[in-house]
């Protein structure tokens, strides 16, 4: 990577580039790259030093999903390189291939040696050329934490994932036991996590009949896994010799091998070394919730003998013994009725989407069956964070509800692009009580391991920076690509391992020719098509020509006078002339906005040509075509694409929701509406774009609701103000209560490749719901037991 100038430029961004705001962009702004800085100053000095991450998983290489062949990929990425290049495919290195036709398991070990020994020696440091210094240095890199789903960090890390002790970062404090009925092992007692003082460690009624005193279990760091491991001996093979069967609470049953990255000088010293891949960990509980309050036949975490489990453990002793029966064979308040889960799925299957965002969820509802069939995990992502809050409201008891709000604010809080430390200090401690608040209402039979782990998954977000440098999507992504490869079906790693040395040396060929084109480059669905005409956007499919009326060019006029950048000098001298005429104007804000409006274009006409006859002025082309005003006659079109976003008209005839718009007026004013039109002004010179939108009445058509942004698109809707300039637009989309409902809640979506955007607003795609756990009040009226 070095031998490319502009590749080694960019491997030292960076250095330049830690947040000064206190927030977190990259791992650069993390605590766990500043706690690397401290403990060896020497590597940071450098900044050309790299810094890599590990991930690995396997995939069938064939097409037939029969077959149970299986290749491991190990994946590094380098986090020295910026946001937008950071995690792309062409900057994911292939390392390793571990063959098929079987998984490794736990002697992927054996595979990885070469690896880590290359990793020792990247630690010493090895002499290398900088094509951009274009003098030798010292390169030396570190291994900062591996990336995999849960069973595989099992495989990497060396610790059990099932049983007793199956939480990693827990390790023997881990919260479990086993039902008996159920035959499986449950995670809860979460009120350990608690603070000591916390009313929920005494309200033993709402949980397993106990006060909570225990206090919080330990982070089973490094150095706790060396101690551990120090009578340990690994024995590599698929055959095993017989051992004897561990008693309960064993610390034995903790290890399954000595991890081969403990090799590595520095591992045990790293704050995280493997990471809880969130992609999993949302995918699963998204599956656990559905299964569950659909009550899905042999999918539902909570059957007859996981009810009857409650009994053995004591937790109906309140209940009279002839009314147990039939609490233990119906179903609870967290299952929905059958009229409950056709509307459930209803919103679900109604639901469209902005272009690009994510499939159609829709395809994958079965509202006779009441099932819902062949997810992706991106559509579980979808679903945990927005739709699932959505489509539960006013549906289930409001305790319930409730607590499953709290879980998806906390998932769509926790995978924001920008992370507020002080605000995930905050999530740890909602999320403790959201899994407590999910413990009351659910019995313990729903608690798997992934439930259990995404109280540890905030902690991680503190220490190493935003998920989506930490997540599963982009090597998944990736390993598509490397199954396209496979060209010899004998042979699939031979295929992958040619395709792949054959496209570096294409890529990197490509780097010393002027002008040129990589192979595997292709315009993104919503970039903006080059235009010498329109400032900003691009049209979609041929317009046709709209005539203006006097009054709709006067309000058009107006509205990208007092919008653009150009006369917004002007506004303010025009409003402090009108000041000094009128003292009525000084006290009265709204008079003063009124009569600036009404005189603006004139005033700023009659500027321009007074400036324009004074020798010692010269105003900009554009500021006079855009005084003179836009032809009569204006481009309608259906569609248009601006700042990654793709637009539609409300009439146009396409399968997703692209019409929604919000636009921010000042810090207490947002309004919400509909595009009916998309025109493109004519200034002679330059071309611009702007809508015309029907807008939800501020006063009558807007209310918060659980937390929620209502708006009525049906009634009332304001005709003032519809023109807005395309490129102040941003997205939102819309979805219905039901059929005969004029309410529909707010949603908001970032545009595709948003990673790209030279400006991208951190603070309106901040939130995707307009939720904040804060509005979710916990219940606590009842009184707290002694």
């Amino acid at each position: 990577m070095f031998l490319s100038a502009s590749v080694s430029e960019q491997l030292t961004w960076h250095s330049s580039h830690h947040s000064q705001d206190g927030k977190m962009r990259h791992p650069v702004d993390s605590v766990c790259w500043s706690s690397i800085d401290k403990k060896y100053p020497t590597f940071a000095s450098n900044p050309r030093n790299l810094r890599f991450g590990l991930a690995t998983d396997g995939f069938n290489p064939f097409s037939n999903v029969s077959s149970t062949h299986s290749l491991w990929p190990v994946i590094l990425v380098i986090y020295n390189l910026p946001p937008n290049v950071c995690m792309s495919s062409e900057n994911l290195m292939l390392s390793l291939l571990i063959p098929g036709p079987k998984q490794p398991g736990n002697n992927i070990d054996v595979y990885l040696q070469p690896l880590i020994d290359d990793l020792k020696l990247l630690w010493d440091g090895v002499d290398m050329y900088d094509a951009y210094s274009k003098a030798m240095f010292n390169l030396r890199g570190i291994l900062l934490w591996t990336i995999n789903d849960f069973p595989a960090y099992g495989n990497l890390s060396g610790l059990t994932n099932k049983g007793e002790f199956a939480c990693p970062v827990c390790g023997p404090e881990t919260c479990s036991y086993w039902l008996p009925l159920a035959l499986k092992t449950v995670y809860v007692d979460h009120r350990r996590f608690l603070p000591t003082n916390h009313v929920f460690r005494r309200k033993h009624k709402w949980f397993n009949g106990r006060n909570e005193r225990r206090v919080r279990p330990k982070i089973f760091t490094g150095r706790a896994t060396i101690l551990a491991l120090s009578q340990f001996t690994n024995k590599w093979g698929k055959k095993k010799e017989k051992q004897k069967k561990l008693k309960k609470g064993d610390p034995a049953k903790l290890l399954k091998k000595k991890s081969l990255f403990f090799e590595l000088p520095y591992w045990e010293e790293l704050l995280v070394r493997h990471n809880l891949d969130v992609m999993h960990i949302e995918k699963n509980v998204c599956e656990s919730v559905l299964d569950t309050i659909l009550d899905v036949k042999g999918k539902s975490k909570i059957g007859a003998a996981s009810r009857r489990d409650l009994e053995l453990q004591e937790l109906m002793e309140d209940v009279p013994v002839e009314a147990r029966e039939d609490m233990l064979d119906s179903s609870g308040p967290y299952t929905l009725t059958k009229p409950e889960k056709a509307k459930f799925l209803w919103r679900l299957w109604m639901q469209r989407f902005p272009d690009g965002y994510c499939s159609n969820i829709g395809n994958c509802i079965k509202i006779k069956d009441s099932k819902i069939l062949g997810l992706k995990s991106h559509d579980h992502h979808v679903l945990m964070q927005q739709l699932l809050s959505v489509a539960v409201k006013g549906i289930l008891p409001e305790g319930v509800r409730k607590s499953l709000f709290r879980l998806s604010s906390f998932f769509h809080e926790l995978c924001q692009r920008v992370l507020d430390k002080k605000r995930l200090e905050e999530l740890e401690d909602e999320i403790v009580e959201t899994l407590c608040l999910l413990e009351r209402y659910f019995p313990p039979s729903f608690f798997s391991i992934m439930i259990h782990l995404t109280i540890h998954i905030a902690r991680e977000a503190k220490l190493c920076g935003p998920v989506h440098y930490r997540w599963m999507y982009p090597f998944e992504r990736y390993m598509k690509v490397l199954k396209g490869y496979v060209r010899n079906r004998a042979a699939p790693e031979g295929s992958i391992a040619e395709n792949y040395l054959a496209d570096e040396c294409v890529r990197f060929c490509g780097r010393y020719m002027k002008n040129s084109t990589h192979f595997t480059s292709k315009r993104k669905r919503n970039d903006v098509v080059e235009n010498d005409t329109i400032i900003e956007g691009s049209t979609l499919l041929k317009g046709r020509s709209l005539q203006l009326t006097d009054e709709m060019h006067k309000v058009v006029h107006l509205c990208v006078l007092i919008n653009s950048q150009e006369t917004e000098p002007y506004i303010e001298v025009h409003k402090e002339e009108l000041r000094c005429s009128d003292q009525r104007l000084i006290t009265d804000s709204n008079l003063l906005e009124k009569v600036h409006l009404e005189n603006f274009v004139e005033w700023l006409k009659a500027k321009i040509k007074l400036e324009a006859d004074s020798t010692s002025f010269e105003s900009s082309e554009m500021l006079h075509y855009l005084v003179k005003g836009p032809r009569r006659y204006a481009m309608s079109h259906s569609g248009f694409i601006i700042n990654g976003n793709r637009f539609h008209t409300k009439e146009a005839n396409v399968s997703t929701q692209d019409y929604g718009v919000h636009i921010e007026a000042d810090t207490l004013s947002n309004y919400y509406g509909i595009i009916k039109h998309i025109l493109v002004l004519d200034f002679y010179k330059f071309r611009l774009a702007v809508f015309l939108c029907d807008w939800a009445n501020m006063t009558s058509g807007v209310k918060k609701v659980d937390g929620f942004t209502l708006v009525n698109l049906h009634e009332g809707l304001s005709k003032k103000d519809p023109f807005i300039l395309a490129s102040h637009a941003k997205q939102v989309f819309y979805s219905r209560d039901n059929e005969k409902s004029s309410w529909y809640v707010v949603l908001k979506a970032p545009p595709r490749g948003f990673d790209d955007l030279e400006q991208f607003d951190e603070k309106f795609y901040g939130s995707f719901v307009d939720q904040q756990p804060s509005a979710l009040d916990i219940d606590n009226d009842d009184e707290v037991e002694s």
